[in-house]
């Protein structure tokens, strides 16, 4: 079991609801990934944080009051109420409201917390064992480790005569699929690049953003969609983006 896989078994495994094959291969990668084990101990602690007290609302007792003569509840004296015949046209039109809302609501959120994941992902990346599952600079090496890994095939070519040379690839997960990350390094700095497939065909410009103080770069080339995020500068990655699909 690989570092996407355990991943998407994490959560089911952290509330007991995997059988036990499942249960023991989970537990098999933790004893030999450091990154798989803190994102485990980072969910029981989400999960022991939300079960606080603190977190509970203590309604005043004149809402109590109020809610036991909406309902009828035994111990306080109840009032007959008329339902309007109007009230189930208002219900349904109260619930066309909401689901117009939820339609026409700007993508920026998922945009943003696309962002943070990527970044996340590329933090978790440079610990200790983390960065590559293929270690090597020579493109014919790392396209082909992929075959078979995704569903599409990510185009690798190794940029080191512009000094950013290829220094491996990995599995990596993002927004629900698996996709695929190539690594680049610019002096000290390391670049990590997701790609995953789109619909769009065309060449786009690159369009930057800065998240939590990391660079990122976002292109679609090819029918495949680019993101590239590091702490290196944003010029110096702007350059990196537009050499690829070249």
């Amino acid at each position: 079991m690989n570092c996407p896989e355990a991943r998407l078994l994490l959560h089911a495994y952290a509330d007991g609801e995997l059988d036990l094959v499942r249960s023991l291969d989970v537990e098999q990668h933790l004893r030999t990934c450091a990154v798989c084990v803190a994102e485990k101990q980072a969910l029981v602690s989400l999960r022991s944080a939300l079960a606080s007290p603190e977190l509970m609302y203590a309604a005043p007792q004149s809402l109590r009051k109020k809610v036991r003569q909406l309902t009828g509840a035994p111990g306080e004296k109840t009032q007959t109420h008329r339902v309007p015949w109007f009230w189930p046209w208002l219900s349904a039109g109260a619930v066309a409201v909401v689901m117009l809302v939820l339609m026409l609501r700007p993508a920026g959120s998922n945009r943003e917390l696309l962002a943070d994941e990527i970044v996340s992902n590329h933090v978790r990346s440079l610990m200790a064992g983390h960065l590559t599952d293929v270690v090597s600079s020579d493109q014919h090496t790392v396209k082909p480790w992929f075959n078979g890994k995704l569903d599409f095939a990510p185009d690798v070519k190794d940029f080191a005569a512009a000094g950013f040379p290829l220094v491996g690839g990995r599995m990596d997960y993002l927004n629900g699929r698996a996709v695929a990350a190539l690594i680049y390094q610019r002096n000290k700095h390391f670049i990590n690049i997701f790609i995953w497939p789109v619909d769009r065909a065309t060449a786009g410009q690159p369009a930057g953003e800065n998240v939590r103080g990391y660079n990122l770069i976002n292109r679609d080339v090819n029918g495949l969609h680019y993101t590239l995020v590091s702490d290196l500068n944003q010029a110096e990655l702007s350059r990196l983006a537009m050499m690829i699909g070249k």
